[in-house]
């Protein structure tokens, strides 16, 4: 499978999806992004995965974007009125789903970012809430090289999450950046040894995951709608958010966990 799907059983509440076409640079092929969107889905209906983490197959590249050969010819057949088959369309249809653009996955994301993230690998990434990258990956929106404009996540998150001028060099230069000015400029947490970057993900995923699960989700939703709000309205929207989960049952367990010096047991009720 191009993109893999997995519970692990060390890591209650974590699904792990892995980009696996690591001799073709984890590109996104059609059947890639087709399973890619379908894991999303999976995810984002499925309450009991609290976390989710993304990674790329090998030690090289975490994911080059879209797959060169197969996926940009077949878009541009379609802009042209060519006819293509009908599990092409679906992969085309499938794009914005599979890069998290537009698709909310209701579920914080981490990324362990083993090797170069270009394009729509870079897009991936942006829809993360954590990123971890190894000390040999690089990050580059190369589209306006190619006569092109970003459509992913680029132009509508990378400028909300890193400063002006950061976001404006990687957009209109289309060069890459290191992982250590990746980190530099916020753009990942931190830089890790190769080996560690996977672990580190996982170890993250289950933190989260053991947090009161309405708790999780209702802050990272808060986070995503409150960022572009004016402040009276920010607030106000904060407390419609906190007040129904000072009501909750697992607020109500942490409290009696908290005095029964043990570790509460959550129902995400």
């Amino acid at each position: 499978m191009p993109a893999r799907f997995e519970l692990p059983s060390d890591h209650p509440h974590v699904a792990l999806v892995t980009l696996d076409r690591p001799a073709q640079a984890n590109s996104l092929d059609p059947p890639t992004l087709r399973e890619l969107a379908a894991a999303w889905r999976r995810i984002a209906e499925d309450p009991e995965i609290r976390c989710a983490v993304l990674t790329g197959e090998g030690d090289r590249v975490f994911c080059s974007g879209m797959d060169m050969r197969t996926t940009i010819p077949l878009s541009q057949r379609f802009a042209r009125g060519e006819r293509i088959e009908p599990e092409e369309f679906e992969a085309l249809r499938d794009v914005a789903t599979a890069l998290l653009a537009g698709f909310d996955l209701g579920t914080p994301l981490v990324c362990a970012i083993n090797g170069h993230a270009r394009a729509g690998g870079f897009d991936l990434m942006l829809a993360s809430e954590i990123r971890y990258a190894a000390p040999h990956a690089t990050f580059a929106l190369e589209e306006v090289a190619l006569g092109l404009y970003p459509t992913g996540n680029a132009t509508v998150l990378l400028p909300r999450q890193i400063p002006w001028v950061h976001a404006q060099e990687l957009l209109l230069s289309a060069r890459p950046i290191d992982a250590e000015r990746a980190a530099s400029i916020g753009l990942v947490n931190d830089v890790v040894p190769a080996e560690e970057v996977l672990p580190r993900a996982l170890a993250t995923a289950d933190q989260i995951a053991r947090n009161a699960p309405l708790a999780v989700r209702e802050t990272r939703r808060g986070v995503r709608e409150i960022l572009t709000l004016p402040l009276p309205d920010a607030y106000e929207h904060q407390e419609a958010l906190g007040r129904p989960l000072r009501k909750s049952r697992d607020a109500q367990e942490a409290q009696q966990a908290f005095v029964e010096k043990r570790r509460p047991e959550f129902e995400g009720r």
